[in-house]
């Protein structure tokens, strides 16, 4: 009864099966490297950093593993080729991203 409410609705939900097919295509198309990339680019930008520069969310290597879709062995071992080619560093258990550009460049 309502064709302004339903146009609404049907945009936002096809918005929202975008969203979704976006996130299975990168699932399925990106290496681990370039979503673990992603995602800290993402937790920066969202989140912020703290005064040290390090990334205000601490997750574990197993919430990273999990978000990026892939084993926490995996995740442990991109995050520590990230550490060794100077884009990253940690500080305690908290990432700190040295080269915001360079993972940029791997996303």
């Amino acid at each position: 009864k309502n064709p302004k409410f339903s146009y609404d609705m049907l945009q936002d939900m096809a918005r929202d099966l975008k969203e979704a097919d976006n996130i299975i295509v990168n699932m399925a198309q990106k290496s681990v490297r370039q979503r673990l990339a992603e995602t800290l680019i993402y937790i920066h930008e969202s989140f912020g950093t703290n005064p040290d520069g390090t990334l205000s969310v601490l997750l574990s290597r197993e919430d990273f593993a999990n978000i990026v879709g892939t084993a926490t062995e995996s995740a442990i071992r991109v995050l520590s080729q990230f550490k060794k080619d100077g884009l990253i560093s940690t500080v305690g258990k908290y990432i700190k991203l040295e080269d915001i550009n360079g993972l940029k460049r791997i996303e």
